[in-house]
C-alpha cells in the first residue's frame, strides 16, 4: 500500500471526515497538523500546487485533493486502485 500523508488541522470537520474514511478503510495515514506546525504550511501549498485550505491529502506521489475530492475517488471504485497501485 502506498503511504498516504494528510495535512489537517484540529477544527477542521473535513480532515475529521477524511480520515475517518481512511480509518474505515484500514489505511494508514501521517498526519501533518499545520495548526501546531505552521511552518509547514508554504510546503503543503506547494506540494498542493497552491492549495491552502486542509485538509491536503497524497497517496504516494499523487495529490488527491481534499476531503471531498478523497470521497469522490470512493465514490468512483477509484480509492482502493489508488492505494494498492
Amino acid at each position: 500500500m502506498k503511504p498516504v500523508e494528510m495535512y489537517t488541522s484540529p477544527m477542521c470537520g473535513f480532515c475529521h471526515a477524511a480520515k475517518r474514511l481512511l480509518s474505515q478503510k484500514g489505511v494508514d495515514f501521517s498526519e501533518i497538523d499545520i495548526w501546531a506546525d505552521p511552518a509547514r504550511k508554504p510546503e503543503m501549498m506547494q506540494r498542493a500546487n497552491g492549495g491552502y485550505t486542509v485538509p491536503q491529502i497524497f497517496i504516494g506521489e499523487t495529490h488527491v485533493g481534499g476531503c471531498d475530492d478523497l470521497y469522490a475517488l470512493e465514490r468512483a471504485g477509484k480509492l482502493d486502485a489508488l492505494l494498492e497501485a
